[in-house]
């Protein structure tokens, strides 16, 4: 019974990070969001091809009021010159698949 009171106040929240400078570091979005709170996690989404970043990333926070503290505090602020996009991340789309044998674009004549 203690264990699932302890869990319960655990709740985390997912931020969805973007417009963010391609120079960006996980650990230095790991600095800037513990100004708020202490962060769970950090996922600097790079591209499978270049292994540049995206521009974006997903910064978890294990308490709900420090990321929504984070989330007012961050959201619209100028960091490396680019204005910041943060916002609560939502789920996911589910996308179609391609159907058929055709190949990836790459090979369209």
């Amino acid at each position: 019974m203690w264990l699932a009171v302890f869990f319960q106040n655990q709740i985390t929240m997912k931020l969805y990070v973007g417009n963010l400078s391609f120079e960006t570091t996980e650990n230095d979005l790991q600095d800037l969001f513990e100004q708020h709170g202490k962060v769970g996690e950090v996922a600097l989404m790079m591209d499978r091809m270049t292994g540049k970043s995206r521009g974006f990333a997903f910064v978890t926070m294990n308490d709900n009021a420090e990321a929504g503290a984070a989330m007012t505090a961050l959201n619209g602020k100028e960091v490396a010159g680019r204005t910041l996009t943060v916002n609560e991340a939502r789920a996911r789309e589910e996308r179609p698949r391609p159907s058929g044998n055709r190949p990836y674009a790459g090979f369209r004549r």
